[in-house]
């Protein structure tokens, strides 16, 4: 395994539901420290500092270190385990599924269980079992035992997924996909960084608790108040049977996807047709989605202070919010080569050119 990969499996087996994105933040910061000076937020994000030739433009750009997950709420007398959950999680893929309790004495395995539906009557086998009826089995038979193993109200559990190449060696199913690939992507765009001069200074930015509001985005933003802001994230694959293109336009390996337009911003512009330009010229592969619902991290970015234009970089991901999603290699790389060649060009003068 190459050294892109073990950085792609370390970022996403580890453990990091919002508010609890520790394991993560300290992952990073070893691969960062090396890159820039490091400082967090109040709220725990990461934010490195890369200078150039000049201290102006500053340049932001951020992937979010949490993960969809749960916060268990009670243990049952009997020993299972209700929950909330941590983000936008979708009862249909929840069912069944391994997920690992973060508890002080350590990891602790288990399933998430609900009613079979070999006892329901016919008319409720049909209907989408919910959040509400569902729990986590961790194999224990009371509540003491399971106190005893280390398990309280307050901890969190993750999804179970393990790195796993694919037969087509370029596609790379995890967990947590949603948004350990634009960490990665902050990381490898400040390593190709050093010892190149580019005329403005980078702030590589690992954001909290994006799942539940884009709050460690806003925090760390308002921290550095950047000139030009850019979010790493996933977009909605849409190249699986019985999605139409109006759906979900980007396709794996395919680039990664300029969004036009999501419920948190709309890009601005001259940045927008400035990333464009750079693709073309530099011919690199990118597509275009749009997002209805939802939003990034640059929802929050673009607001800081008296505005930062933004823009927002999706990398095209099967399966999004689930224990396991796809990507593309090639889109990893796309995604690097494009925001290093737009940083290249972002002189004081071009972002004071940008218009709205």
């Amino acid at each position: 395994m190459d050294a892109t990969l073990e950085l792609l499996r370390e970022l996403t087996e580890a453990p990091g539901p919002s508010g609890f994105e520790g394991p993560v933040r300290s992952l990073l910061r070893r691969q960062l420290e090396p890159l820039g000076r490091v400082s967090t937020d109040r709220l725990g994000s990461l934010i490195v500092e890369k200078p150039g030739s000049s201290a102006s433009p500053k340049v932001m750009i951020a992937g979010h270190m949490d993960e969809i997950g749960f916060v268990i709420t009670s243990i049952t007398d009997e020993g299972f385990l209700r929950f909330q959950t941590v983000g936008g999680w979708w009862e249909q893929v929840m069912l069944a599924h391994r997920v690992v309790v973060l508890t002080k004495k350590g990891e602790v395995p288990g399933v998430i269980g609900a009613k079979p539906p070999h006892i329901l009557p016919p008319d409720e086998r049909k209907k989408m079992v919910e959040k509400k009826d569902m729990f986590i089995d961790i194999g224990v038979s009371s509540r003491q035992q399971a106190e005893e193993i280390g398990v309280r109200p307050g901890d969190p559990a993750v999804p179970f997924g393990p790195f796993t190449v694919m037969g087509n060696e370029k596609y790379l199913m995890a967990k947590a996909w949603d948004d350990r690939i634009g960490c990665a992507v902050v990381v490898e765009v400040l390593r190709r960084l050093q010892g190149e001069p580019h005329p403005n200074t980078v702030f590589g930015v690992a954001t909290v608790q994006e799942e539940v509001g884009l709050r460690g985005a806003q925090t760390s933003a308002y921290a550095i108040a950047p000139d030009v802001g850019f979010a790493v994230d996933v977009s909605i694959a849409g190249d699986t049977p019985g999605i139409r293109p109006e759906e979900a336009q980007s396709k794996l390996g395919k680039g990664p996807a300029i969004i036009l337009y999501d419920a948190s911003m709309v890009p601005h512009r001259g940045l927008r047709d400035l990333v464009l330009r750079v693709a073309e010229e530099e011919k690199i592969p990118i597509q275009y989605d749009s997002l209805s619902g939802g939003g990034t991290d640059a929802g929050r970015i673009h607001m800081v202070h008296r505005g930062v234009p933004s823009v927002v970089f999706g990398i095209p991901a099967r399966y999004i919010h689930s224990h396991q999603s796809i990507i593309h290699r090639d889109d990893f790389e796309s995604t690097v080569r494009l925001l290093l060649n737009v940083i290249r060009r972002l002189d004081r003068e071009t972002v004071e050119k940008l218009e709205p």
